[in-house]
C-alpha cells in the first residue's frame, strides 16, 4: 500500500501542485523506482507533456506511451488529458491485484492483455450502469489518494480481515477472500 499510495501522490503533485499540469504518460511498475525505505520515485520523464491549461480540455499530441498502459480514448483520438495517468494508474493497479502483467504474450489469446481479461470479471448486471459512470468519468488523482489513504488506515489481523475501528453498528470492510 506504502507504494501504490506513494505514486498516485507522485501522480497527484503533477497534476494538481505543477503549474501548468504535468502528465507524465509513462505510469508502469518499471517506472516506480523504490528508495531504501520503499518510497516510490517516478522515473523516465522522456514521455512527460505539459497539461492543458486555461479553458482549453486536453492537448493534441502524437500518441505516445507504453502499448498495456495507454487510455483507449487517447490511443483512438490523441487527445491528451490528466485522465491518462489515472488510466495507467488502474493499469498498475490491477498487475498488482493479479499478480499479471499488463501485456504478457505467453497467456492465451484472449488473456493477453490485462485490461481485457478483467473486464469480464467486474460485469455485474446489477452494478453494469455504476461501472460504465465510473470508466467514463475517470477520478481524479487527488480522490484516488485519499481513498488509498483511507485503505492504507485501516488495521487488519492475520485473517485478513480489517479489524473493526468504527463506532458501533458500523459494518466491517470485506476483503476479496470473504466474497
Amino acid at each position: 500500500m506504502k507504494i501504490v499510495i506513494g505514486a498516485a501522490k507522485c501522480l497527484e503533485y503533477l497534476h494538481d501542485k505543477v503549474n501548468p499540469p504535468v502528465i507524465y504518460r509513462d505510469l508502469k511498475c518499471s517506472n516506480i523506482l523504490l528508495d531504501e525505505d520503499y518510497n516510490p520515485k517516478l522515473s523516465d520523464f522522456g514521455l512527460a507533456k505539459l497539461g492543458p491549461v486555461d479553458d482549453k480540455t486536453h492537448v493534441s499530441t502524437r500518441v505516445m506511451g507504453t502499448y498495456g498502459y495507454c487510455a483507449p480514448e487517447y490511443a483512438m483520438m490523441g487527445q491528451l488529458t490528466l485522465k491518462y495517468d489515472v488510466y495507467s494508474f488502474g493499469v498498475v493497479l490491477l498487475e498488482i491485484i493479479t499478480g499479471r502483467r499488463a501485456i504478457d504474450t505467453s497467456k492465451a489469446a484472449g488473456e493477453q492483455n490485462l485490461v481485457a481479461w478483467t473486464r469480464p470479471l467486474f460485469k455485474d448486471r446489477r452494478k453494469f450502469s455504476q461501472m460504465v459512470r465510473a470508466a467514463q468519468h475517470a477520478p481524479l488523482i487527488a480522490n484516488v489518494v485519499t481513498a488509498l489513504n483511507y485503505l492504507a488506515s485501516q488495521k487488519y489481523d492475520s485473517g485478513t480481515q480489517p479489524v473493526q475501528r468504527h463506532h458501533s453498528g458500523a459494518s466491517t470492510l470485506r476483503t476479496r477472500r470473504d466474497l
